[in-house]
């Protein structure tokens, strides 16, 4: 697989993503649901922002490790919560994520009215290998 991103500016390199990214030779692709913060036994988290920020990567790391991807081929990453303010102060924790996979993704953030159930945010991704 080849990739290559695309980044005519500067500015979005300190906010974690890539303006595009062309993949060329794929193997495969996996495109994966949103990943929330709800429990191995289909319970939603009803905790804080933080918290669900973290269940959700860590969902969304468990379904692509078990597809027998790697986070690193994320190539695309829809982050939507139901509010951008409060989700704001830990977008670090995303950021961290990110950069611990040496992920190159195309990212979109968006403020919903309203996830499942009690749930604040949702990770949905693209990988490819």
């Amino acid at each position: 697989m080849e990739k290559r991103t695309v980044n005519p500016w500067k500015w979005q390199d300190g906010r974690s993503y890539s303006q595009a990214v062309e993949v060329k030779n794929v193997e495969s692709t996996l495109y994966c649901s949103g990943q929330a913060a709800v429990d191995p036994d289909g319970t939603s988290s009803n905790k804080d922002m933080k918290s669900q920020l973290e269940q959700a990567i860590a969902n969304l790391e468990e379904v692509i490790t078990s597809a027998g991807y790697e986070c690193e081929g994320i190539v695309r990453l829809n982050v939507y919560t139901t509010s951008a303010e409060e989700l704001w102060p830990y977008f670090p924790v995303l950021q961290e994520w990110i950069a611990r996979h040496s992920i190159r993704q195309a990212l979109t953030m968006l403020e919903v009215k309203g996830l499942f159930e009690t749930l604040k945010i949702e990770l949905e991704a693209t990988v490819v290998k």
